[in-house]
């Protein structure tokens, strides 16, 4: 098989040339709309202390050496979201602010990952998680009048469908997510082992019989998340099962991730050390904890709401390309195909 020619070829790059062209002009629109929405445009380091927490995710490490040192240098990582630094933003006294920042993730490559992309990330100070939800569903109406995969369609102005992570389970599966979900699992046919954990049981019947209804037609906000996924959410005040996250899905595809964020430094260590713990018992390494972030925290992070939106992602479905890879100006260079002798 001949080799796949490089992307930067006149007639290769043609076939992405309008996507690229619509990328560049969502992007403005999106600055346009929180400039006009009173949000301030910042930037923080890719390269931080801590990658960010969450167990399945792989970060990229390197090593940071000072000018007077002659050792290999600390380890850094780059981030895998912006989200520990624009927090310390809004400790510091920012009110309301975003970011088109490059994100990092190891190990991640598909139609619809890439090792390197681009997170719009968001915060508000004095605001909850269903004001950033309103944003979400606004920023659609802005990337595109109509949002395409395949034959899937949705219209982002139609008003958005807001449901329940227990309300999706019982509609789409039939499943009541706070019983046996081993054994309601294997009633409607999805796989299930002996001893498999409970997040693993959850994530099948999600992506084989819940995901791909989501956002077909008009937007789907999925909040209330188990409390065990809470990640950095604060647990809902008036039901202990569940916490402040949503996630934002067009034609079947997860977009953002949203919290009304966990200001507990105390809870925020804790949830840290266990998920440290589960990274170490199902992959054999660790992240160190950024302890200026909880700093940030102690000395009193305010009451606020934050997103991370795949802007890569939006674009694919604004424009219709079937791959992320379709979006990107010059993607990550492959790794170069394995010899077959």
């Amino acid at each position: 098989m001949a080799d796949q020619a490089p992307w930067w070829r006149p007639d290769v790059f043609a076939q992405r040339r309008a996507n690229l062209l619509a990328r560049a002009r969502i992007a403005d629109d999106i600055r346009r709309w929180f400039r006009a929405a009173g949000f301030v445009e910042v930037e923080t380091p890719a390269l931080q202390v801590s990658p960010g927490m969450e167990p399945h995710l792989e970060a990229f490490v390197t090593r940071m050496r000072e000018p007077d040192e002659r050792d290999a240098g600390r380890p850094l990582y780059l981030h895998t979201s912006p989200e520990f630094a624009m927090k310390k933003l809004i400790a510091a006294g920012m009110p309301k602010i975003f970011q088109l920042a490059h994100a990092f993730r190891n190990a991640e490559r598909s139609a619809t990952h890439h090792p390197e992309f681009t997170m719009l990330e968001w915060y508000r100070a004095d605001a909850g998680w269903r004001d950033t939800a309103e944003d979400c569903l606004a920023l659609l109406r802005v990337a595109g009048a109509a949002l395409k995969r395949g034959a899937q369609r949705c219209d982002p102005a139609r008003p958005a469908q807001w449901v329940s992570v227990a309300d999706a389970f019982r509609q789409h599966a039939e499943v009541d997510l706070f019983g046996d979900l081993a054994t309601q699992a294997k009633r409607i046919g999805v796989r299930v082992s002996d001893g498999d954990p409970w997040d693993d049981i959850f994530f099948r019947i999600f992506l084989e019989r819940v995901e791909p209804k989501l956002g077909q037609g008009a937007p789907t906000i999925l909040h209330s998340y188990p409390a065990s996924m809470a990640a950095l959410a604060r647990i809902a005040p008036d039901d202990p099962r569940v916490a402040e996250r949503f996630e934002l899905f067009a034609c079947g595809l997860e977009l953002a991730n949203g919290f009304g964020e966990l200001t507990d430094a105390a809870e925020q260590r804790a949830r840290f050390m266990a998920d440290d713990a589960k990274r170490r018992a199902l992959y054999g390494r660790s992240y160190p904890v950024d302890e200026d972030f909880l700093a940030a925290l102690e000395h009193g992070l305010p009451r606020c709401a934050g997103v991370a939106l795949g802007f890569d992602r939006l674009v694919m479905l604004a424009t219709g390309a079937a791959t992320i890879d379709d979006v990107l100006w010059a993607p990550v260079a492959a790794a170069p195909p394995r010899s077959r002798g």
